[in-house]
C-alpha cells in the first residue's frame, strides 16, 4: 500500500491513501484524509493509516454526520437493548446535547478536541429549560457516557478505526451526598405518615431497602404473610405517560426479603383494609393484584406517587427523598454490623462491591468499632491467659 502527501494550505494537509483497486471494474481507488497543522503531524496520521490499512485496521471515511449516525445507533442498537425509560433518557441526551454541537460532523472526522468542547460548551451554557446555565457534571457524564457506547459500537461496525471518546477526559462529578435517616428521625417520619396513603411505601423502604418502582409494583401474590417475607418479581416504569411492568435488570434484583414483624403487621391489617374496599367495588375493583394500589385498585402511577410524597414531607419539614429511605435502610443495617454481603442481597446489588463502593461513608465508623472489638478482646485475653497453654 502506498500514500503521499499533499499541501491545501498554510496548515493544512491532504493525506492521499491508494488502496487496492476495485475488484470489480478495476479502477484505481485512492482515499482523502484532511490533517490540519504541521507537516510533521500529517506525516506521522499518514504512517498511522498506513500501518492500518496493512494490519486491517483502516475504515475508510464515509459521508455520514455524527448527527446520522447518532440516529441510526438509537433505532437499530439501542432500542432493541434497553429498557423504553433508559431509550427515553437516550434520545434527550441525543438530541438536546449531543446533536445540536456534533451532528454535523462528519462521523470519521469527529475528534477528541470536538467531543471535550462539546462537554466544555455544556457545562458552561447547557440548559434547555429556558433557563440561563450549564448543566451539572453529573448530567455531562452522562452524555459522555452515551456518545462514548455509541462511539464504541461504530468501531464494531467497522465505521470509525477507533473511538475518539477514548481519549476524552469528562468531567468528574461531586458524589451526590446521601441522606439516611438516624433511628429516631426514621421512626418520627413513620408517626408523622401513619394513617396515611404514604405510611405502608414508607414503611417498606426503610425496612427492607426497596426501591419505588418495586414497591408500586409489588404484588400480594409475592408476598407471603404467614412466613414475613416478600419477592422482588417486577418494577413499574412510566415512560411519556405510559405505565409498564418491567422485570429486574439482573438475576440479584430479583430475591426473597425477610420482613420485621412490623412491616408484617402492616401488611396484613392493609390486606384487610383492601379486601374490604374490593368487596365493596365489586367488579369496578382493577385486577392488577397491587398491594398498593389507587382506591379503584388502578395503577399507582409513579409520578403522582412521587408528587404526593413530596407535598406530605414538605409539610412536615424534612427534606429527605424517597429513594433517601433505601439508603437509610442500607446505612441503619451496616451501623448494626449487618454484614455488607446480606446488605446487598436485600438491596438487589448485582455485586457487593456497589454495595461497599456506594456506602463506603459509613464503613469508617465500622472500621473504628471493630478495631476497638478486638483489642478488647485480645486484652480480655491477656488478662486471663494462663501461665501455660493447655
Amino acid at each position: 500500500m502506498k500514500g503521499h502527501l499533499r499541501k491545501r494550505g498554510e496548515r493544512s494537509w491532504a493525506i492521499v491513501i491508494e488502496l487496492d483497486r476495485d475488484p470489480v471494474t478495476g479502477k484505481r481507488r485512492q482515499k482523502w484524509h484532511t490533517v490540519q497543522g504541521t507537516k510533521k503531524k500529517a506525516e506521522g496520521e499518514l504512517a498511522r493509516l498506513l500501518n492500518d490499512v496493512a494490519t486491517g485496521g483502516y475504515v475508510e471515511p464515509a459521508k455520514m454526520t455524527v448527527a446520522e449516525y447518532l440516529k441510526m445507533w438509537l433505532e437499530d442498537y439501542a432500542m432493541p437493548k434497553v429498557s423504553a425509560k433508559t431509550y427515553e433518557r437516550y434520545v434527550q441526551i441525543v438530541n438536546n446535547g449531543l446533536a445540536p454541537i456534533l451532528g454535523p460532523v462528519l462521523l470519521p472526522k469527529l475528534s477528541p478536541l470536538q467531543i471535550q468542547s462539546c462537554y466544555s460548551a455544556a457545562l458552561a451554557s447547557g440548559r434547555k429549560d429556558g433557563r440561563e446555565g450549564g448543566l451539572s457534571a453529573q448530567t455531562v457524564l452522562h452524555h459522555h457516557r452515551v456518545l462514548h457506547e455509541a462511539l464504541r459500537q461504530a468501531v464494531k461496525w467497522q465505521l470509525l478505526a477507533r473511538n475518539p471518546a477514548d481519549a476524552v477526559e469528562p468531567p468528574r462529578p461531586r458524589r451526590m451526598e446521601m441522606r439516611a435517616l438516624t433511628e429516631t428521625e426514621t421512626v418520627w417520619l413513620l408517626e408523622a405518615a401513619e394513617g396515611t396513603r404514604l405510611y405502608l411505601p414508607i414503611l417498606l423502604a426503610v425496612t427492607t431497602g426497596m426501591r419505588r418502582g418495586e414497591i408500586l409494583a409489588l404484588r400480594w401474590r409475592d408476598v407471603d404473610l404467614g412466613g414475613g417475607r416478600l419477592s422482588i418479581s417486577q418494577s413499574l416504569e412510566e415512560t411519556r405517560g405510559v405505565l409498564r411492568f418491567k422485570q429486574p435488570k439482573t438475576a440479584k434484583g430479583r430475591r426473597m426479603i425477610t420482613l420485621p414483624p412490623i412491616t408484617t403487621e402492616a401488611l396484613a391489617a392493609h390486606h384487610a383494609a383492601q379486601a374490604k374496599q374490593k368487596e365493596m367495588l365489586g367488579e369496578g375493583y382493577g385486577q392488577f393484584d397491587l398491594v398498593l394500589a389507587r382506591e379503584d385498585g388502578s395503577i399507582w402511577k409513579p409520578e403522582s406517587f412521587t408528587a404526593l410524597y413530596f407535598s406530605f414531607v414538605r409539610r412536615i419539614g424534612l427534606k429527605v427523598r424517597f429513594h433517601d429511605l433505601r439508603h437509610t435502610h442500607a446505612s441503619q443495617l451496616l451501623r448494626a454490623g449487618i454484614s455488607p454481603k446480606v446488605v446487598s442481597e436485600r438491596l438487589g446489588h448485582s455485586t457487593v462491591g456497589i454495595t461497599l463502593d456506594v456506602y463506603s461513608h459509613v464503613l469508617p465508623g465500622m472500621q473504628e468499632e471493630a478495631a476497638t472489638k478486638v483489642e478488647a478482646a485480645l486484652r480480655k485475653a491477656m488478662e486471663q491467659r494462663p501461665t501455660k497453654l493447655a
